[in-house]
């Protein structure tokens, strides 16, 4: 066991690498887009996520990344403050806290400036099949020639294409939350200092907040709807406008922002859940087999403990002398508790935050060197 492809570079599958190269393993990273992903919201680092922080070497570059924000308002649909707070803020908590915000893109590149040596990258390809059988995984690409692996690792999101191809159709996993959500960035035309502004009416409502020392802003569309996501940006972005329509105050600027930006995401707010995730040589890693959803907070540390804990279980396998089934059978067992009361973060309570207690619970709930 020894050859892995880890499809997917984004957080997990940069994670799984990194510790795979360390633990003595050949890792093969091949993401469908053509460079590292720049872009993106603000994410949290919590609890033993922050462990795996400190024994990846990248404590200092972290914290150096993080937001600074002061505090936030709640405003009403014409503007108007209804409260603010200078505790937390929706986006990251408390703010007292050990707790870490910063842009996914920066941690991208953070984690990525310190994969080893090892770790091949393949940009602009995906797979297109796998095929198992007694001298591995056998995979084919978009554009590169078929390669033999003895694990594959799907680590590819929300909408996994190695989950479709060895366990099944999406619609089978993916169980949406009645939530939408879009996120692009802006130039900061509001002059936000460190300062979150959030302002909802009825089930539409939108979150901004100031980043890269307060000249960009990061602004967070959601809206409640049962439809499933929209592919086409150009339509999400119809659906989006539409559906802000009905709020005042600075809304139509935000919209022109929205039309014009270069980085628009959107899509449905869900969780993944599957009875077990893995199938002989592939397994699956942080939102491809347990997406907790935006709305847990917990997306990224699930990615990145799971991904310690997958490289820590494989290397133990082999030096046990066991194979696969062994290191993905203690993956698992120690990774779903921790994953189950992490989701259950997201449906707590629909419409606002968690409560402290349920997150200091969650966050921790995992012994990184557990046997």
């Amino acid at each position: 066991m020894q050859n892995v492809l880890v499809s997917g570079g984004g957080i997990a599958g940069t994670a799984v690498a990194h510790w795979l190269a360390r633990r003595g393993f050949a890792p093969t990273v091949v993401e469908l887009a053509p460079a590292p992903r720049s872009g993106g919201q603000a994410v949290d680092i919590r609890g033993v996520a922050l462990d795996v922080i400190e024994r990846t070497g990248v404590t200092e570059p972290v914290h150096a990344a993080r937001t600074r924000m002061r505090g936030m308002s709640v405003l009403d649909a014409d503007g108007t403050e209804l409260h603010r707070s200078e505790e937390a803020t929706y986006s990251s908590g408390r703010l007292d806290n050990g707790d870490v915000e910063l842009l996914r893109g920066d941690l991208m590149e953070i984690l990525h400036d310190r994969t080893p040596a090892g770790v091949e990258f393949v940009h602009g390809d995906s797979v297109t099949s796998l095929y198992e059988d007694t001298r591995g995984v056998h995979v084919t690409f978009a554009h590169g020639q078929p390669r033999t692996f003895d694990l594959v690792v799907g680590a590819d999101g929300l909408h996994s294409r190695v989950r479709r191809l060895a366990f099944g159709p999406e619609v089978e996993f993916l169980h949406p939350l009645g939530t939408h959500v879009a996120i692009f960035a802006a130039d900061n035309f509001l002059g936000l200092e460190d300062w979150q502004l959030w302002q909802r009416d009825g089930d539409a409502g939108y979150g901004i907040y100031p980043v890269r020392g307060n000249t960009e802003l990061r602004i967070v569309f959601g809206w409640g709807s049962d439809a499933p996501a929209e592919r086409d940006p150009e339509a999400a972005r119809t659906i989006v406008a539409e559906r802000m329509a009905a709020l005042s105050w600075e809304t139509p600027r935000l919209l022109d922002a929205l039309h014009r930006s270069t980085d628009f995401y959107a899509d449905v707010m869900a969780q993944i859940h599957l009875d077990s995730w893995s199938v002989g040589r592939t397994v699956l890693l942080g939102d491809a087999g347990y997406c907790a959803s935006p709305l847990s907070g917990q997306g990224t540390s699930l990615a990145l403990v799971g991904a310690y804990v997958l490289a820590q279980e494989l290397e133990r396998a082999r030096e046990a002398g066991a194979d696969h089934r062994a290191a993905l059978g203690s993956y698992e067992r120690r990774m779903r508790p921790f994953v189950t009361l992490n989701q259950a973060l997201a449906t707590e309570n629909p419409g606002g935050p968690a409560a402290e207690e349920s997150v200091e619970r969650a966050k921790n709930a995992i012994d990184l060197d557990a046997a």
